[in-house]
Parts: structure tokens; C-alpha cells; sequence
């Protein structure tokens, strides 16, 4: 059966939505690394890209969201990394991602954007630590987990912060309109 003049219209918003939030996500992921931002923590970062991520949770579908997460991974892994780095970043955005989704399906009244976000940077250094593990065949790395918690912290603190100002000025949009009941 055809879709609708509506549904086709509908379906080709959702799309340059997530194309538009993916290559910011990369840039995102860019402008990072170009900050001189020196954690002091093996595999820590800012998570700017993570934005675009709880910002398409927050408007469209979890799958949309899943969509852009495995674009971002697969786009910013050809213009950095590695395999291994690939991998890191697939587990990290993978975990965060499910987290995410998770606590905007069963409480989104309940918790704030910060708190989603805060649960996400935390998912995110898990999956990090859980593709570590794999990688090294060892257990012995989930002891790095309390100081990767505190920066999954901080950063969540920071991603929900700018995804809070985020939402309000896109949902004044066009575009963005007949996705708001999503909110």
C-alpha cells in the first residue's frame, strides 16, 4: 500500500532531521577534538556529538535515535580512528543510547533532560569499559569505573545543560512542529 502525501512528507522531515543532526554530531565530534581539553583520563571526553543524540531522543523515534548514533559511530570512526577505536565508541554510543531510551520510555515526566543526560555519559563509559574488557580479556578494567563515573557525570551534567536550551529553540522551528507531541 502507498504512503500518503502526509506520511511521505512525514517520513522525508524525520530523515533530513537525522541527516542534519548526524553531521553535527561530526562536527561535534570534530570541534572536540580540537579543544585542548586534557581530562587526565584515559578515554575521557566532552561527548559534545551526544547532543544531537538526546536531542533526536527528545524529538523522534528511538529508532531514529539508534539510526543517527550508528551513523555518528560509523562516520567519526572513518575520520579518527581505528578498528578498536570504532569498537570503544560503537559499545560506548550503543550502552548510552539504550539508557537513554530506556529512562525517556519510562519516565520522561519524571526525569529532566540533565538527568537523562546524566544517565547516558554514565551508560556511555560503561560500554567503553565493557568493549575494554573484551578487547584486553580481562575483568580487571571495570576498577577504572568510579573515576570514569565521575566524568560520566560531569558531562552528562554538561550535555543535558545544552540540550536543555537546545529543545526550546528548535521546537520554534517548522521542521520541527508536528514532532513536538513526541515531548
Amino acid at each position: 500500500m502507498p504512503l500518503s502525501t502526509e506520511e511521505s512528507t512525514r517520513m522525508l522531515k524525520r530523515t533530513v532531521i537525522i541527516a542534519i543532526f548526524a553531521a553535527v554530531a561530526v562536527v561535534l565530534s570534530i570541534v572536540e577534538s580540537i579543544i585542548p581539553v586534557n581530562l587526565q583520563i584515559p578515554g575521557a571526553k566532552l561527548g559534545l556529538a551526544n547532543i544531537m543524540i538526546l536531542t533526536c531522543l527528545y524529538f523522534l523515534r528511538g529508532r531514529d535515535a539508534l539510526m543517527l548514533v550508528i551513523l555518528k559511530t560509523i562516520i567519526t570512526a572513518f575520520i579518527f580512528g581505528t578498528f578498536s577505536s570504532m569498537l570503544f565508541s560503537l559499545f560506548g554510543s550503543l550502552f548510552s543510547f539504550a539508557v537513554m531510551f530506556l529512562v525517556m520510555k519510562l519516565g520522561r515526566s519524571q526525569v529532566s533532560l540533565i538527568g537523562v543526560s546524566i544517565v547516558g555519559g554514565v551508560g556511555h563509559n560503561f560500554g567503553q569499559i565493557t568493549a575494554a574488557s573484551i578487547v584486553f580479556q580481562s575483568s580487571n578494567i571495570y576498577y577504572y569505573m568510579p573515576l570514569l563515573l565521575i566524568t560520566g557525570l560531569v558531562t552528562g551534567i554538561l550535555v543535558g545543560i545544552a540540550v536543555k536550551y537546545l529543545v526550546p529553540s528548535l521546537t520554534k522551528l517548522s521542521l520541527f512542529e508536528e514532532f513536538q507531541n513526541n515531548s
